[in-house]
């Protein structure tokens, strides 16, 4: 897999094996997704399940949900694979999780990403508050939250309301991958994916976990395609026997376009061998993968980090200078540049932090807004009823 790798990225042949994938890709009818009905709830018009793969919503006048279940029976795990909520289907989503039984959700995108609405908030903010879903008769509770420099594990409690009957989920959100994009390293990812694992809500005994990002193909697909090759590879105890192209165009008969970009078939070659590692004995990776992950640090601002170019490749440093001398001249910065850093960060931290808090109010507002078209609807239609008798 290695020599694989290596080959491609030599040759700079990742859009052209992305192409190929895409190309070999075997299509399937998905009908349902078409029906006028069914058109509100799909959040892009490109992106459908197919219809023999597609989740189905129990004891509703619509089964209809924008959801897939991909099913690897070697590695014996299953996921379901679906779009990031919309205001009209959050009932729905909170739905299929209590129908398929599911332990976890695992989010990979935000809510607002570059100032559009990739998803909506379907959870709680505040401990204890109270979110209801009376479409489906659902409500909602937000347990406690750890949040971490890159991801985010919430605790929820979801009810029944006609049954009172109660489920604890676990949400974990991954706050810092780019919509079509990477994470910014596989340490990080596996990190994320290892504690997602620990949580056992992967396991064949629970109902299958629920992944998501904003279409829930790119994102949604990288996540599924490492998970299920580093299984492979442990089952089979032979990581050289498992082909990651063939193991997503398996993927994909379940749910189409699954990996949205030749960088993140990149980044999942990758993220496989830094996780192989760890399969053929290194028992210092996982470790190191924390360590790398930076997890602890405070939330991550959104301000790339600076490229950092080693001393060799610094085409602005003086000529006249040895090397040694040009590092030692760059790491040492001025008490005046140390303190204004310290101080841009926490700035940058606390504009952060004040842009998350908006996103959460623009998103809960939208939801109210949602809901009080939902109940102006519904009296027009009691009216119109009430006229009729």
């Amino acid at each position: 897999m290695e020599e694989k790798f290596a080959e491609i990225d030599e040759q700079s042949r990742w859009s052209q094996s992305y192409l190929e994938i895409r190309s070999e890709s075997e299509d399937f009818p998905y009908k349902v997704a078409k029906f006028p009905e069914n058109r509100v709830r799909n959040r892009y018009r490109d992106v459908s399940p197919f219809d023999h793969s597609r989740v189905k919503l129990q004891k509703a006048d619509n089964d209809y949900i924008n959801a897939s279940l991909v099913v690897m029976e070697e590695a014996e795990r299953n996921y379901i694979l679906t779009q990031g909520p919309l205001p009209n289907s959050c009932g729905h989503f909170w739905q299929m999780v209590w129908e398929q039984k599911s332990r976890a959700v695992v989010m990979l995108n935000r809510v607002i990403e570059k100032g559009s609405v990739k998803c909506e908030k379907y959870w709680p903010s505040k401990e204890d508050e109270v979110m209801p879903f009376e479409d489906t008769q659902f409500s909602l509770k937000l347990l406690s939250e750890d949040v971490k420099s890159y991801y985010t594990v919430r605790q929820l409690q979801l009810q029944r309301v006609f049954t009172g009957e109660t489920r604890e989920i676990l949400h974990f959100h991954y706050t810092t991958w780019p919509d079509f994009g990477v994470p910014e390293s596989p340490a990080s990812f596996l990190n994320f994916l290892l504690k997602v694992r620990e949580s056992g809500s992967l396991n064949s005994e629970c109902g299958p976990a629920i992944v998501h990002c904003s279409a829930g193909i790119g994102r949604s697909g990288t996540f599924a395609l490492v998970d299920t090759c580093l299984l492979l590879m442990e089952k089979r105890q032979d990581p050289s026997s498992v082909d990651i192209r063939q193991v997503l165009l398996e993927m994909r008969k379940y749910r189409m376009g699954l990996i949205q970009t030749p960088d993140q078939l990149r980044f999942s070659y990758m993220a496989v061998i830094e996780g192989a590692k760890h399969i053929r004995g290194d028992s210092s990776a996982q470790k190191r993968w924390k360590e790398l992950s930076n997890e602890d640090q405070d939330p991550a601002t959104d301000h790339p980090p600076p490229k950092r170019t080693l001393p060799q490749c610094n085409e602005n440093r003086d000529p006249d200078l040895p090397v040694e001398e040009t590092t030692e001249a760059e790491n040492n910065t001025a008490p005046e540049e140390t303190f204004s850093k310290v101080q841009e960060n926490t700035e940058n931290r606390a504009n952060n932090l004040r842009k998350r808090h908006r996103e959460d109010r623009i998103a809960s507002t939208a939801q109210k807004v949602h809901r009080m078209k939902q109940k102006l609807s519904e009296t027009e239609v009691k009216r119109k009823r009430l006229k009729t008798v």
